[in-house]
């Protein structure tokens, strides 16, 4: 239980932890993406007014193609590469204009600008180039602008910064790993308390129980039929079989409830309660099919798993209507021991199978004693499944409820 709860715990904390960093990665990432991309888009732009005009490769080599740098650095004139292909209405290129490049041929524009042109849109990245595509009543125009410093730039920082996150999770992990003890205390402090509670209420609850239930049996035997009495020997064993559940599910808390676990035959353990189970269902007219498979083996404590599944078979027997049906089923599902307990209910019954499993659940929320129970019954399957290491699932189909073990 505390292992099983310290990693829940650490598994919250490092799951919170690396959302916030995956959405701050994310931000930095795009921001510098939409960032770069605008910056790009603009010197398009500007570069498609003034397309055909010349671009100096220096300062010294006349004036820029056009007037206004007000949103770039002085360099940047300077150091853009581009090149354009036009085509006319037909399709057929016009002009090639590589003046201001030096690794693109003009087969190598061409075949740039028929792709652009094949993929349909107006811009984007192709191939290490940022393009724009502008299309008149005369002709369409192609304009490509070197991104490869741009692209390396946004790929360093998407390093960069996935190299920190996975830095800064490893160190988180090992904080929260190293202080999950300490933070998970308080509520292993209060488990503690409540189990110690339940224990000593437990002893000073059973003597006189004890006593009232040898006094009933006693009134019984002298008042054969009294109703009275009747009602108080239900109760005092009703009240026993609380007290018991309560200390077997405080003892199913503990970090190793089963520390002996032997190898036993799953089928000859599902035999034994399933014979008497048959006898009993039928006596209270609901019919009941068994199909259990040869072979099947667990390794666990022969007891508790036997008493686990005598749970759900007393479940299924309560919870099913008059003339209703229970079944039992078993197969080897991969390396795993399938058991299923199926049951009619009520066609007009609703249940949140969700909340079967939560500790003094009943169905029957009004607590009537049309059914009587205690809601511990399924918490201590639970509870016995995974100490062993397994699952159990409930579903409703329809009108019958099947309950799902793996082991």
């Amino acid at each position: 239980m505390l292992k099983k709860m310290r990693w829940r715990f650490i598994g919250a904390a490092m799951a919170a932890f690396t959302a916030v960093v995956l959405t701050l990665l994310c931000f930095v990432n795009l921001w510098n993406y939409h960032s770069v991309t605008d910056q790009q888009d603009e010197a398009l732009l500007r570069l498609m007014e003034t397309e055909t005009q010349k671009m100096p490769f220096s300062p010294g080599r006349g004036a820029p193609p056009f007037d206004d740098w007000s949103h770039f650095s002085p360099e940047v004139q300077y150091s853009l590469r581009f090149f354009s292909v036009h085509y006319d209405t037909n399709g057929a290129v016009l002009q090639v204009n590589q003046d201001y490049i030096a690794s693109i041929s003009e087969s190598d524009a061409e075949t740039y600008a028929d792709t652009v042109l094949k993929n349909g849109k107006a811009q984007g990245y192709e191939s290490g180039y940022r393009y724009l595509v502008d299309t008149t009543e005369d002709e369409t125009v192609v304009l490509f602008l070197n991104s490869e410093r741009e692209l390396q730039t946004m790929k360093s920082l998407l390093l960069i910064t996935l190299a920190i996150a996975a830095a800064c999770l490893v160190v988180v992990f090992g904080l929260v790993v190293l202080f999950s003890r300490r933070a998970i205390t308080p509520y292993l402090k209060n488990m503690e308390a409540q189990k110690q509670f339940i224990t000593n209420a437990s002893h000073e609850l059973k003597t006189p129980l004890t006593a009232i239930s040898t006094s009933a049996d006693v009134l019984a035997m002298e008042h054969d039929g009294d109703e009275w009495v009747h009602n108080i020997q239900v109760q005092s064993g009703r009240l026993s079989k609380l007290i018991t559940s309560l200390v077997a599910l405080s003892r199913l808390d503990e970090e190793n409830p089963f520390p002996v676990r032997t190898e036993f035959s799953l089928s000859d353990a599902l035999w034994e309660i399933s014979e008497p189970f048959g006898s009993l269902a039928q006596a209270k007219g609901k019919a009941y099919t068994q199909d259990i498979a040869d072979g099947l083996t667990v390794t666990g404590d022969r007891t508790a798993i036997q008493q686990m599944f005598s749970i759900l078979l007393d479940n299924a027997l309560k919870y099913s209507p008059d003339g209703g049906s229970i079944s039992l089923t078993t197969q080897r599902s991969g390396k795993r021991a399938e058991v299923t307990v199926s049951n009619t209910v009520d066609t007009a019954q609703s249940i949140d199978t969700t909340r079967l499993f939560d500790r003094f659940y009943r169905a029957d929320e009004s607590h009537s004693g049309a059914v009587s129970g205690t809601g511990i019954g399924l918490s201590i399957v639970k509870a016995t499944v995974e100490a062993h290491g397994g699952t159990i699932s409930v579903r409703q189909e329809g009108c019958v409820m099947i309950f799902t073990a793996r082991l």
